[in-house]
């Protein structure tokens, strides 16, 4: 129905009849008035139906051990993250929210993040150099040799005092 068509009498008369027969607030009523104007404002126009949303396989069977499979389309791969976002327009945030998904669901393969994770730590990655920890090793020794050097040389003055006061 288009606004100019409204008849604000009918309008006045859903509101009155409505508010005679509920308990409302004075704060409520334009909102109220405003629901019956945009109710009668879609009359007569098809009904839009929210999507109902059905997942390509199940939650629990989208994860393997070699690959993990889209939850909208049925698209298996490695990884999902590229995937969705040029395919569906979505982020890691929105995907897992679309599905009801916890923050925790993988969206990479088990077996490749094993793979990445062996060849990082083969390549040494997340760690300091040799040089580095040598470095920090030999440090920490003469810091060490330091120290217990000074303090030989306090017990040696304190025995030499003892005695000398003997």
């Amino acid at each position: 129905m288009n606004n100019e068509v409204l008849d604000p009498r009918l309008m006045t008369k859903i509101v009155s009849s409505y508010v005679r027969h509920h308990t409302v607030a004075a704060n409520q009523i334009s909102e109220l008035i405003t629901s019956v104007h945009q109710a009668l404002g879609q009359l007569g126009q098809p009904v839009q139906t929210q999507e109902v949303l059905a997942p390509a396989v199940s939650v629990r069977r989208s994860v393997h051990h070699d690959y993990v499979v889209c939850l909208d389309c049925g698209y298996r791969g490695k990884t999902l993250r590229r995937h969705i976002g040029i395919r569906h327009g979505l982020t890691r945030d929105d995907y897992l929210k679309r599905w009801g998904l916890k923050s925790d669901h993988p969206l990479t393969a088990p077996a490749y993040s094993e793979r990445r994770s062996t060849m990082a730590k083969a390549l040494g990655l997340g760690r300091k150099s040799k040089a580095a920890v040598i470095s920090a090793a030999t440090a920490a020794v003469s810091v060490s040799k330091d120290a217990g050097s000074k303090s030989g040389e306090r017990a040696a003055r304190r025995r030499s005092t003892r005695s000398a006061s003997k």
